[in-house]
Parts: structure tokens; sequence; C-alpha cells
């Protein structure tokens, strides 16, 4: 949803908030999220594909802070990261891309020390899995006992998961279930972002829906 503006500030005011001061962003893609950490002491942007570090380089030249770097988070290649010493890491939308999501979370949890924190945002709810999914790489979606099963296994406790995104989670159904989409529309990401994203988000930040298109989970390494 890199065109829906609303939605992309929403997701970034509740995962910032969320972070240290040295994070490391796994899956940064072309630096969208990337630009909402600049003002931190260090950014590790780290992506598995070559052209989209050059890109996020490019896009933010003079950022002595900014560490772009090439690696996947599943491979012992990562340890390095740890050399930052970072406080925390953010994995937005990316997690469900990746086939062994366990080695993922304790490869991520190893190069923080105790007291760092691990945030993911995650698509909710096997339910809702579909065409959409497979179109866009997505080995899975998670519930709330998924995470705390992979979290348990990579010697993390969960500080916070709660759903977001409730009108989402009907949308996402209908085109998965219903339409048989491949994928959304600009027409339907244009409405929600301009009608329903404002009034959600204010809803939700008094109140955390039951169920959700997205699952936002807080993790800390003991």
């Amino acid at each position: 949803m890199a065109e829906a503006k609303n939605y992309f500030a929403w997701q970034g005011r509740l995962v910032t908030r969320e972070l240290g001061r040295r994070v490391v962003e796994v899956g940064c893609g072309l630096g969208n999220f990337t630009r909402l950490l600049l003002d931190r002491e260090a950014v590790i942007a780290l992506d598995v594909e070559p052209a989209c570090v050059d890109r996020l380089r490019l896009r933010y030249p003079d950022q002595p802070n900014l560490h772009a770097l090439i690696c996947d988070v599943g491979t012992p290649a990562f340890a390095e990261v740890a050399s930052y010493r970072p406080d925390s890491c953010v994995c937005l939308n990316v997690l469900e891309h990746i086939e062994d999501d366990g080695a993922a979370l304790r490869h991520m949890a190893a190069v923080l020390a105790p007291g760092g924190t691990i945030v993911l945002l995650v698509p909710a709810f096997p339910s809702l899995y579909g065409a959409i999914d497979r179109k866009l790489g997505h080995y899975r979606r998670y519930r709330r006992g998924s995470i705390q099963k992979l979290a348990t296994a990579a010697g993390l406790r969960i500080r916070k998961a709660h759903y977001v995104n409730l009108l989402g989670f009907f949308g996402w159904w209908a085109n998965s279930h219903i339409f048989r989409r491949e994928a959304q529309s600009q027409r339907q990401i244009e409405i929600f972002d301009r009608w329903v994203v404002p009034i959600q988000s204010r809803l939700e930040r008094l109140l955390a829906p039951p169920f959700g298109q997205s699952l936002l989970a807080v993790l800390e390494r003991p």
C-alpha cells in the first residue's frame, strides 16, 4: 500500500514509538519507512535486493547515521549486524515473506542485548489468506498464538500484541474469498486511505480491536 499515504503514516506512528535509538530495519525496500527513522542515532537498513539498497543510498545520500547493507536475516552473516550495537529491530510486513520465519526471529534476537526490542507488523489470520497473499509472496498469515510460539522459541517475551485495521479485515476477506482478486484495485486503496483510515486510526488509538487485517507485536529480549 505504498500509494496510501494516510495508511502508511498510521503504520509509522504505531511502529516508531516502540523503537529505540539504534534500529535495524529488516527488509527496508526502497526506504519509505526508513525515512521515519532518520532522526535516530543509527539506522541499519537491510535488504536482500541489491537494487533496493542502491536506491536507498541514492535517496538519502547525506545521512551519516544511515548504514544501508545487502543482507539476508536468514543467513549467518546477519550476526555481523551486532557490531552496530542495535537496541531494536523492526520488521514491517516482511516476516511473512520469509520461509523460515523462526530462524529470522532468532537471528534478530541474537544481535540485541538484553532489554532489546523487536517490533513486528505482519498480516493477520490464516483465514484471510488468498490469491493476493500468494501474488505478494506471502508464506502465511499470523495469529497472536503463532507469534507467541515464535517468540518463545527465540527466547523472547511479548510486551504487546494486538490486531489493527478492523475494517481492512473485511475488505481483505471479500477480495480473497468473494471477488477472488489477485490484487487490490487502485480505487479501493484510494477510498480506504481517504475515508476510512483517518477515522479508524483515531478509534483504534482508543481501543484495540478484537481482530484486524494486521497484527502488531512488540517483543523483548529478557
